[in-house]
């Protein structure tokens, strides 16, 4: 049909689409035509990519080689369009919760999702393994005296040493140097960690701490409004032309607990990629592998909780942003149901996909950072009770359902996929957990709607600035994205909301049989950090849509998911299992999160940087 002809895509009514494992459904593995390209070759791609006349074919051709023209602009699509993922309240039931009051404070929410967690003694715990301290470890360690934010003591009380915060500020001077070179923060402020962390002291010695969060340290991802910083966003510019004023939301819920903010973590910039690769503040390496990537956007949140700085970070999830570091860097990583969490303080980069999300050591810490940040500000009719999941037995639900479609779960590296195949099995034979098979269908096709969509989102967003932004102030592989993203037509747009329509009703379909949907975090565990890409950014869109091609339903739809490592690959690089639930059932993510963390972390390995804040001297 020529350059500038496609065949479109015409899409039956979704109530006629076979969603059973046998399903004739074509399922279309990403069949990505572009070459990575990183240092000069991106910029002269860039130089080509901004010529008029020039540019703008260049952009047709890479939408219909990719596909989007043919499945998402110019394809007949019989449904309406949705144009927000916000889901109404649902009674849906879950086993094994305890309902939270809707006047709780936040430091209240906090003690009560503690006491629905196993009786430990953590601290006792400590392996030649891996041994992420937790937030019941500094908890207790500081309510025994053991141990305080400032000041630490030996086991005996014999020997005072330095604290928990000038390890942290000592260990983050150390992983910033030229030999390690980790990029995990793009800002922090000693003073004030100090400060705060003195504050704390003082009230564990009055013996009134406000929370068993009270002293912990918790890393904000760049896109997060936290005081006394800038939030960039990962630019060099951002941070200058929207002035931060007040802390976002979810940090003030976590500063009223008493947690020391850390200070703002490394992140792709504008959270326009997959690698966390930075070329204005430097790219967050991969504490199991400095030769890999971390991950993005929230590679610094997912580093620093990885390297044993911080048991919980924040992150903000638009297309896997949260879930997808977590998984190569082995932690958690739990995005709730969209409108869980307030956006108050959020940059608005994509506010019909993006929300804030948690990154953390354990299950255990991501219910307890939960508790301290969900929204309950609105109204009861709004949005449904909180549920805290009672986490004192394993397995602490039963009778769970797990929905698999084979095609798009296999669609991943032999070693994930054998990894993840048995997690599954050990779920099934330690607590009896079924897995079915059905069809999730038109998977590229919402991954292409969701790209148009945070795409138009983001440049809508940004208009403001970027009219007036020289280009030079831009990474160059975030001007390739942000050309792409300003090409897309108002009909791409609309198709892709009429594609959000279609999947919202698969999806809901599948929840009437299924507890859950299971598939690998990734396609590929970590991929190579290149140094011709630390300058200039890099172009790879083979291994990012690898890296987000489970991600997109957790966003495009409002989903709570989770995703917990499971296993390394042959080169000791994590993977991860994630687990999408219905709308409001974040309790039972985290019981089904549990159970597997019990039921496979045992054998995991310790990160290469990894730093012990309570190590006894």
């Amino acid at each position: 049909m020529g350059i500038f002809g496609s065949s479109a895509k015409v899409y039956q009514p979704a109530a006629e689409v076979d969603l059973g494992p046998g399903s004739g459904e074509l399922y279309i593995s990403p069949n990505v035509k572009a070459p990575r390209v990183a240092g000069l070759l991106v910029k002269i791609f860039v130089w080509v990519l901004e010529l008029p006349i020039v540019g703008w074919v260049l952009l047709y051709i890479l939408k219909k080689d990719n596909l989007i023209n043919k499945l998402v602009s110019e394809a007949e699509i019989p449904e309406t369009p949705l144009f927000t993922a916000t889901h109404s309240w649902e009674d849906t039931p879950e086993q094994n919760v305890s309902l939270t009051k809707p006047d709780l404070s936040p430091a209240e929410r906090v003690q009560e999702a503690v006491s629905c967690l196993p009786e430990r003694l953590e601290s006792t715990l400590a392996t030649d393994g891996l041994k992420s301290w937790t937030i019941r470890d500094f908890s207790n360690a500081y309510s025994s005296g053991e141990t305080t934010p400032v000041q630490v003591r030996s086991s005996f009380a014999l020997l005072l040493t330095s604290g928990v915060a000038k390890r942290f500020l000592a260990a983050v001077k150390e992983s910033s140097g030229p030999t390690l070179n980790m990029g995990f923060f793009i800002s922090y402020d000693t003073e004030d960690i100090m400060k705060q962390a003195e504050e704390s002291t003082l009230r564990y010695q009055r013996g009134a701490p406000l929370s068993a969060l009270d002293g912990v340290l918790v890393g904000v991802k760049d896109e997060i409004d936290c005081l006394p910083y800038p939030t960039t966003g990962g630019t060099r510019w951002l941070g200058k032309a929207r002035p931060c004023e007040a802390d976002a939301a979810c940090v003030a819920q976590l500063r009223a607990c008493g947690a020391v903010l850390a200070g703002k973590t490394n992140m792709h910039e504008l959270g326009a990629g997959t690698s966390g690769i930075n070329p204005h503040h430097g790219s967050a390496r991969n504490p199991y592998n400095v030769g890999k990537v971390a991950g993005g956007s929230s590679s610094g949140s997912a580093a620093v909780v990885c390297a044993g700085l911080c048991p919980v970070a924040l992150g903000v999830d638009g297309g896997g942003s949260v879930r997808m570091p977590a998984a190569l860097c082995g932690v958690v990583g739990f995005k709730p149901t969209a409108g869980r969490l307030s956006s108050a303080g959020v940059l608005p980069l994509n506010w019909t996909v993006g929300m804030a999300g948690i990154l953390a050591g354990t299950v255990e810490d991501a219910a307890i950072a939960y508790s301290a940040i969900a929204d309950q500000s609105q109204p009861s009719y709004l949005r449904p009770e909180l549920n805290l999941p009672l986490l004192t037995s394993t397995p602490s639900i039963s009778n769970v359902k797990l929905a698999k479609s084979a095609k798009w779960f296999n669609d991943s590296s032999d070693d994930i996929r054998a990894c993840c195949d048995k997690a599954l099995q050990t779920l099934y034979t330690q607590y009896g957990w079924e897995t079915l098979e059905v069809t999730v269908p038109e998977i590229e096709e919402m991954r292409l709607a969701h790209y148009v969509t945070i795409g138009s989102e983001c440049t809508a967003s940004l208009s403001k600035y970027l009219d007036k932004l020289k280009r030079s102030e831009i990474g160059w592989d975030v001007r390739v994205a942000l050309g792409v993203y300003g090409s897309f037509s108002s009909r791409a747009y609309l198709n892709s909301q009429r594609l959000r329509n279609r999947q919202m009703f698969f999806h809901k379909q599948i929840f009437k049989t299924a507890d859950v949907i299971v598939s690998p975090m990734t396609g590929v565990t970590a991929p190579a950090l290149q140094d011709d890409a630390l300058k200039t950014g890099e172009l790879d869109y083979i291994n990012g849509a690898a890296l987000i091609r489970y991600s997109i339903a957790g966003n495009f739809l409002g989903l709570p998911a989770i995703t917990i490592m499971v296993g390394q690959d042959k080169a000791g690089l994590p993977i991860g299992l994630q687990f999408i639930g219905r709308p409001w059932s974040e309790a039972t993510l985290l019981h089904i999160a549990f159970a597997m963390q019990e039921a496979c972390s045992k054998n995991h390995r310790k990160p290469a940087v990894f730093y012990d804040l309570l190590k006894k001297d």
